[in-house]
């Protein structure tokens, strides 16, 4: 007679794995990728190379000599890492300087919480904010290399984020930014601000893929919205609008792929909506009123931190209830 495993319900069975999810995400990635690299070039392919590979062999070495227990690293979560983490650092990054990133990210982030499933806090923001507040010369170099597409982008703004811009002139110091240019490729900024179009076609192929739900995005960039459209109504001489709010900086790179992390985002549509509103309100804070230019890293890290109080309030009904 064959052998039957005996278990408590719900029984549910799905062809979805971890592994399937996680490739998805990598899937959605590559638009992102590729206009990176076309855009910034050798630079770039150094970068993505020198973190996806560091986050996969130190998960590997943790996880064999430490932990003491199977390779985990063909779930490819360790791959997103090292993309999510190269697309959130400038093209000029040492590569010295993105192993440290991964080692904390992979290291201090991910597996010293016992692995995937496990960790508070998204490891590739982690290791972003560790090298923005240890190595801020090198994480506000945007000194744009020509690339494989020529050298429109070396011709362009360098020194300086439209953020940063804003944040240190005044708005009159990007009034003739063109929005159009925006949406195909951001002027400064890490190489995964590039494109906001690429980032849309990503966000429309997990959504399609039902990877992610819009619940967390949606909030997010609603809320920057409605945020920045009452303070710039108020004195549109002093605050950014809207638009621009929305496709400068990290937000989109942000709002996609990473405050939509499973592990670290809430369970429920309502806690997520909670949770996206609140990344909303601190990045707006940060950017309007705090020292750093950008906020969504920090936004994304503190709200985090909240989750489990979240998904307290905000849980899913019981089975039969």
């Amino acid at each position: 007679m064959d052998k039957l495993i005996v278990s408590p319900s719900p029984h549910l069975h799905t062809k979805t794995s971890t592994k399937s999810l996680m490739r998805d995400v990598v899937i959605a990635l590559l638009p992102a990728v590729v206009v990176s690299v076309l855009f910034y070039g050798w630079n770039e392919l150094l970068v993505l190379g020198v973190s996806v590979a560091s986050c996969v062999l130190l998960e590997f070495l943790i996880t064999k000599y430490l932990l003491k227990g199977a390779c985990t690293i063909g779930d490819w979560s360790a791959v997103i890492t090292g993309i999510l983490l190269a697309l959130n650092l400038p093209a000029t990054t040492p590569w010295w300087v993105v192993f440290i990133g991964a080692v904390v990210a992979i290291g201090v982030a991910k597996m010293t919480f016992g692995g995937l499933g496990q960790n508070l806090f998204n490891p590739a923001i982690a290791g972003r904010v560790f090298l923005l507040i240890s190595f801020p010369t090198y994480m506000t170099d945007w000194t744009k290399p020509a690339g494989f597409v020529g050298n429109a982008l070396a011709d362009g703004y360098s020194g300086a984020t439209p953020l940063g811009l804003v944040k240190e002139g005044g708005i009159d110091a990007v009034a003739g930014l063109d929005y159009s240019d925006m949406l195909f490729y951001n002027i400064g900024g890490s190489a995964g601000e590039l494109s906001a179009i690429a980032l849309l076609a990503g966000f429309a192929y997990l959504l399609a893929r039902k990877v992610i739900r819009p619940y967390i995005t949606c909030s997010i960039i609603a809320t920057v919205a409605v945020f920045s459209g009452i303070f710039w109504a108020i004195d549109p001489a002093t605050y950014t609008d809207p638009v621009f709010n929305i496709l400068t900086g990290g937000l989109l790179l942000g709002s996609i792929f990473m405050a939509t992390d499973y592990v670290t985002s809430p369970m429920s549509n309502w806690g997520g909506v909670v949770y996206g509103i609140g990344i909303g309100v601190i990045t707006m804070l940060i950017r309007y009123f705090g020292a750093y230019p950008e906020g969504v890293s920090f936004a994304i890290l503190i709200m985090n931190s909240v989750v489990p109080l979240i998904n307290k309030v905000f849980h899913a009904k019981k089975y039969g209830r």
